[in-house]
C-alpha cells in the first residue's frame, strides 16, 4: 500500500494530526532554513566587512607608521651630518684646518656611512653639480634628472624618485632627506632604496596599535615579512615560520602568492589544545614586503548562529508539544458529530428513517446536521413518490419491451432490407432480409459505418439524403444502386426518416433498401417494347402512309392537268387539296423521324441530334446549335435511342418552361465516358423543382437503364444544364 493510500485509510483525527504537525514542521523548518541562511549570510558578510576594514586600515596605518619612521631616520642621519660638516668647518673658521682639508675629512666621514643595506650619503650643489657620491663621477653636472631640478628648488625636505648606479643594470625606486650647507654650497642627502625600508622602519612605532585589534573573542592582527618572520603578532612574535618545523607554513605561502584576499586555514597557538578554524583577511605592502591581516576564529564567527539554531529547535519542538491536545480537541470537535450522523445514516440504511441529529453549536457541523435532518424530511417524501414513479417506470418498459419486441418483429418479418443507425451513421441492426439480399450479417456490421456498399458514381447522392438525415428531415425514396459482399451490383428504391427519443432528441434513422431490380428489368422490357412500337410505326408511317400520300398527290396533280381544261374553277379546289396532301406528307415524314430518329437517318445519333436542332428553330424560332467536335460512335441502338430521347425531353422542357431562346446540344466523348449537355439561357429551374413530372422521370429512368449519371442543375450565367454522363464501352 502507498502513502498516499495509507494516509486516505486513516481517521479524520490522525490526518489532521499529521497535516498540522507536517505543516507547522515544513513552516518552521523552512522560515528556521531561510532565518538561519539570511542570518549566516548576514553575519558573515558583517564579520568579512569588518576584517577587510580593519585589514585596509591597518594597511593603511601600517604603511603610514613605517614611511614616517623612515623618513625621521632619514631625517635625523641628515640632520646630524650636517651639524658634523658645520663642526668641521667651524675647526677651519677657528684657523685649526685649512678648508680643503675640513672638506676631505667632511668627504671622508660622509662616504663612511651606509643607510640601510646599500644606502650612502652624497653631495649637490645647488647648480646641480656632484660633490660627494661613494661610486659616481664627482664635479659632473646632473641637472638633467628631474629629482637633481627638484633638489636645486627646495634643497631641504622629504624627496622620493628613481636612481640607477653607474654598475646597476636598472633604476630603482629610492627616498632621500636633504639639508643644505650654504657655506659650501652642499646640498647633503641621505638616501635608501624602497626595498631596504624594512631595514629602517622601527616596529615600536606601530606594534602597539596593531595587537590592541581584537575580533571575537581570540581574534587578532598580524604582520609578517616575505622570508617567513613574524614581525607583530601576540604568541609568535620573531619566529620564523619557514625554518620552525613545528608551525605549519602553508598558509603564508598562500598569502605570499596571492598577496591579497581571503583565506580559512586550521591553525594553532602556543598554549591552545587543539587547531581551530580561521578566517584571514590580508594585504600585502610590496615596499616593504609584509603581509598584514586580520583573522577570527570561525567557531566564534558562527557562534551566534548556533545560539539561533538551538531557539528554532527548542521553538519547534514546544510547538509540537502544544499542537497534539489542540488537534485532538478539534478533531473531536470534528468527528464526534460525524459519528452520530454515521450512526443515524447507518440506521437509514438498514430501511428505518433515523431519528432527526440534535444541535447546539453553530459551527459547521451544526449546519450539517440541519442539512442532514432537512435531507432525511425530504428522504421520506420522495421515498412514496420514488415507489410510485418505480412502478410507473416499470410498466413503461414492459410496454416498451413489448413494443421493440412488435416492431423487431415486424423488421423482422419485413421482405424489405432494413438498417437502423445511429446519428453518427454506425449500424445499430439490421434485419434478416438484409443478410439476405446483400450478404452482410448484423454481427459484421454493428457499430461500423456501410460506406463499403455504396457505389462510387452513387457517393454524392447519398451524402445528400444523409444531409437531410442528420438536419431531421425525411429521407424521400430515390432509386440507386448498391453494392452486394459478393460484388454484385443491385438496383435499389432508399427511402428513410429519422426517430426521436422522448425529449424529441434525434437518436438515428431507419433506412428501407426495397430491390427493385426484377421492377426496373420489367419497366426496361416496357420501355424497350414501347420503343420498338414507336419505331414500327415510324417505319410504317414512312413505309406506307407516307407513299401512300406521295402516290395521292400525284393522282392529284394528274387530276389538276386533267380538269384544267373541263373544269376550270375546280382547279382551285384540287391545287388546294395537292398542297394540303404536300403539308400532311411532311408531317408524316417529321412524325416518323420523331418516332424512329436513328434508324431512320442514315448517319445515326448524331445526324438525329442536328436534325433535332434543326427541326427546334424551325418550329419555335429561337436559335439551336448541335455541337460535335469529334465522331461518337454508339453502336447500340437502344442505347442510342435511350440518349436521343433525354436530349429531345430536355429541349422540350428549356423551350416549354424556361422559355429559352437559345439552346445548345453538345455530344463528346473523351477519356472513355460519353458527355451528353443540353445548356439553355431560360428561367432556369424553381428552387424547389418539380419532383413527381413524368419528364423528368422518364429522363432519370432512361439514366439508370443505361447505368449512367443524369445531373440537372442551374447555371451561374443563368438558365439551366442537362448532363448526360455514360460509360463509352456500353456504347459498343
Amino acid at each position: 500500500m502507498s502513502i498516499k493510500q495509507r494516509f486516505k485509510s486513516l481517521r479524520i483525527k490522525s490526518k489532521l494530526l499529521l497535516s498540522y504537525t507536517a505543516a507547522f514542521v515544513v513552516v518552521i523548518g523552512l522560515g528556521g532554513f531561510i532565518m538561519y541562511s539570511i542570518l549566516s549570510r548576514t553575519i558573515e558578510a558583517n564579520i568579512e566587512s569588518e576584517l577587510k576594514n580593519t585589514t585596509d586600515t591597518l594597511f593603511n596605518m601600517v604603511r603610514t607608521a613605517a614611511s614616517v619612521s623612515i623618513k625621521n631616520h632619514l631625517r635625523a642621519v641628515a640632520e646630524k651630518n650636517l651639524e658634523m660638516v658645520q663642526y668641521l668647518y667651524g675647526r677651519y673658521q677657528r684657523g685649526e684646518m685649512s678648508e680643503a682639508r675640513a672638506k676631505q675629512e667632511a668627504t671622508a666621514l660622509l662616504l663612511s656611512q651606509r643607510i640601510g643595506t646599500t644606502g650612502y650619503i652624497a653631495c649637490v650643489s645647488s647648480q646641480g653639480i656632484m660633490k660627494v657620491h661613494p661610486r659616481a663621477p664627482l664635479n659632473v653636472d646632473i641637472s638633467d634628472h628631474d629629482f637633481v631640478k627638484e633638489m636645486k628648488r627646495r634643497r631641504e625636505g622629504y624627496l622620493e624618485y628613481y636612481w640607477k648606479n653607474p654598475d646597476e643594470a636598472v633604476a630603482r625606486p629610492k627616498a632621500m632627506y636633504m639639508s643644505y650647507f650654504k657655506p659650501w654650497d652642499w646640498i647633503i642627502t641621505v638616501a635608501s632604496y624602497r626595498d631596504e625600508f624594512n631595514t629602517l622602519v622601527n616596529v615600536d612605532d606601530f606594534k602597539e596599535s596593531v595587537l590592541s585589534l581584537r575580533f571575537g573573542k581570540t581574534g587578532y592582527a598580524f604582520i609578517t615579512n616575505k622570508n617567513g618572520a613574524i614581525i607583530v603578532h601576540p604568541k609568535i612574535e620573531g619566529i620564523n615560520i619557514f625554518e620552525n618545523e613545528s608551525i605549519p607554513d602553508e598558509p603564508l605561502r598562500t598569502m605570499l602568492k596571492q598577496k591579497s584576499g581571503k583565506l580559512v586555514y586550521s591553525w594553532r597557538n602556543p598554549g591552545e589544545a587543539a587547531a581551530r578554524k580561521k578566517l584571514v583577511i590580508f594585504n600585502y605592502i610590496p615596499e616593504y614586503g609584509w603581509i598584514v591581516a586580520s583573522s577570527i576564529y570561525l567557531d566564534e564567527f558562527y557562534s551566534p548562529l548556533k545560539t539561533m539554531g538551538n531557539v528554532i529547535v527548542f521553538t519547534v519542538l514546544t510547538c509540537l508539544l502544544l499542537i497534539l491536545p489542540i488537534t485532538f480537541w478539534i478533531s473531536g470537535l470534528i468527528t464526534n458529530p460525524l459519528r452520530g450522523l454515521i450512526k443515524r445514516m447507518n440506521k437509514g440504511a438498514g430501511g428505518r428513517l433515523p431519528d432527526p441529529v440534535p444541535g447546539g453549536s453553530l459551527d459547521e457541523t451544526d449546519q450539517l446536521s440541519a442539512y442532514f435532518n432537512a435531507y432525511m424530511d425530504s428522504l421520506d417524501l420522495y421515498s412514496e413518490s420514488l415507489r410510485a414513479e418505480i412502478a410507473e417506470r416499470k410498466q413503461a418498459e414492459e410496454a416498451l419491451k413489448v413494443s421493440e419486441e412488435r416492431y423487431r418483429s415486424v423488421m423482422e418479418a419485413s421482405p424489405d432490407p432494413m438498417v437502423v443507425y445511429d446519428m453518427q451513421g454506425r449500424v445499430m441492426y439490421l434485419n434478416p432480409a438484409f443478410t439476405d439480399v446483400f450478404g452482410w450479417t448484423l454481427e459484421e456490421c454493428r457499430g461500423r459505418k456501410m460506406d463499403h456498399f455504396v457505389p462510387p458514381e452513387n457517393r454524392e447522392e447519398t451524402n445528400r439524403g444523409l444531409a437531410r438525415i442528420a438536419a431531421g428531415k425525411m429521407f424521400p425514396s430515390i432509386e440507386t444502386r448498391r453494392l452486394t459482399k459478393s460484388g454484385g451490383m443491385i438496383d435499389v428504391s432508399v427511402r428513410g426518416a429519422v426517430y426521436r427519443d422522448r425529449q424529441g432528441r434525434l437518436m438515428g434513422s431507419v433506412i428501407t433498401h426495397r430491390d427493385v431490380t426484377e421492377i426496373r428489368r420489367l419497366e426496361k422490357e416496357i420501355m424497350d417494347i414501347g420503343d420498338r412500337e414507336r419505331q414500327l410505326i415510324g417505319q410504317d408511317l414512312h413505309d406506307d402512309l407516307g407513299p401512300h400520300l406521295i402516290g395521292i398527290e400525284g393522282l392529284a396533280k394528274v387530276l389538276h392537268r386533267k380538269i384544267s381544261e373541263t373544269n376550270p374553277d375546280a382547279c382551285g379546289l384540287v391545287e388546294k387539296i395537292t398542297d394540303l396532301l404536300r403539308d400532311a406528307t411532311a408531317k408524316t415524314r417529321q412524325l416518323a423521324r420523331g418516332l424512329c430518329p436513328v434508324y431512320l437517318v442514315d448517319h445515326g445519333l448524331e445526324s438525329s441530334l442536328r436534325e433535332l436542332a434543326l427541326n427546334a428553330e424551325s418550329m419555335h424560332g429561337i436559335s439551336c446549335r448541335f455541337h460535335c467536335e469529334a465522331p461518337v460512335p454508339i453502336r447500340d441502338h437502344i442505347m442510342a435511342t435511350h440518349v436521343f430521347r433525354i436530349a429531345q425531353e430536355a429541349l422540350n422542357n428549356a423551350i416549354r418552361h424556361g422559355k429559352a431562346k437559345s439552346i445548345g446540344i453538345h455530344l463528346t466523348g473523351r477519356e472513355g465516358r460519353i458527355v451528353l449537355q443540353v445548356v439553355d439561357d431560360g428561367c432556369g429551374l424553381p428552387e424547389e423543382p418539380e419532383t413527381t413530372g413524368m419528364g423528368l422521370r422518364i429522363m432519370g429512368f432512361r439514366a439508370k437503364i443505361l447505368h449512367g449519371a443524369l445531373e440537372i442543375h442551374n447555371r451561374r450565367q443563368g438558365g439551366a444544364e442537362v448532363a448526360l454522363t455514360l460509360n463509352a464501352a456500353m456504347a459498343d
